[in-house]
């Protein structure tokens, strides 16, 4: 795993000033760039896909079907997860190989008490985030699958965001996310990697592809409509139904449930803030 300093000095080095101004230009060379970008990555051994049936991926699964690739999706969640919901829809409608795992409020507890020994922290956020990789890559080892792609990093380059909406400059709040992604993901997932011996790839986070993305203008990323327009469309023009590019997907923890779970056992254990109830896991 890269330094913070490391990580940094790459974002820096990506920098472009540069626009591509024709969106059906930007367009092509994207499938291009995304499609390499998967390709490039793909192992030939079986692997598996943390799947939630939002557009990244989605894409993903859809590139390495094309490819012929030997892998199994895996999303994982409670009970009325919308994410297990879209990932099932998803897969069935792609004809993709889908392994689910729901899981009831007691075992949504053991894995946040494993999750937050891994990460050492009680950040509702990361820890939400974390029990949807690390429960995923648990129920995937059953199959002897150790090496995963993710999405990881899309949201960042395509302005997945609320944030991204309010920015007065788009592809600024891009560059400063990108940035933080290092003690907001990168930390959680290398945590997680390492206590489970698994490897997570991450297409969305290819030096040409960033660099790429960070030309197109921030008004073909996102609207007050849309976020990440660009990418549903270049998916949709690639194959993907419409229903599926452009699925409005809510972030992990709340698409899979796990944050609602914290939400219930911090009531159940006397505790206002999801947070405290977090914290009280993490000295125990």
């Amino acid at each position: 795993m890269l330094t913070k300093k490391e990580w940094l000095r790459k974002i820096n080095n990506l920098k472009t000033k540069k626009i591509i101004k024709n969106k059906n230009s930007i367009k092509g060379k994207l499938k291009e760039i995304v499609i390499r970008a998967v390709g490039k990555n793909t192992p030939k051994k079986n692997f598996g896909i943390f799947f939630s049936g939002g557009i990244d991926s989605t894409l993903i699964a859809y590139v390495c079907k094309k490819n012929g690739a030997h892998f199994t999706c895996y999303s994982v969640g409670l009970e009325n997860s919308k994410d297990l919901e879209w990932a099932k829809k998803t897969a069935k409608k792609l004809k993709l190989k889908l392994k689910t795992k729901t899981f009831s409020l007691d075992e949504a507890e053991k894995i946040m008490k494993d999750v937050v020994k891994i990460l050492q922290t009680s950040d509702v956020v990361n820890v939400g985030v974390g029990c949807v990789v690390y429960s995923a890559a648990i129920l995937a080892k059953k199959d002897r699958i150790n090496v995963f792609f993710s999405g990881l990093g899309s949201e960042e380059i395509f302005a997945g965001y609320e944030r991204h909406a309010h920015a007065g400059d788009i592809n600024k709040e891009c560059w400063n996310g990108l940035k933080k992604m290092y003690e907001r993901d990168l930390i959680r997932d290398f945590r997680i990697s390492e206590r489970l011996k698994i490897k997570i790839l991450t297409p969305f986070l290819e030096d040409d592809l960033i660099k790429f993305a960070m030309q197109i203008p921030g008004k073909y990323k996102i609207n007050k409509e849309n976020k990440k327009i660009i990418l549903r469309e270049m998916g949709e023009e690639l194959g993907i139904p419409k229903e599926f590019a452009w699925r409005k997907k809510i972030a992990a923890q709340y698409g899979s449930g796990f944050d609602r779970a914290i939400k219930k056992l911090a009531k159940k254990n006397g505790f206002k803030y999801k947070k405290d109830y977090l914290e009280n896991l993490l000295i125990k």
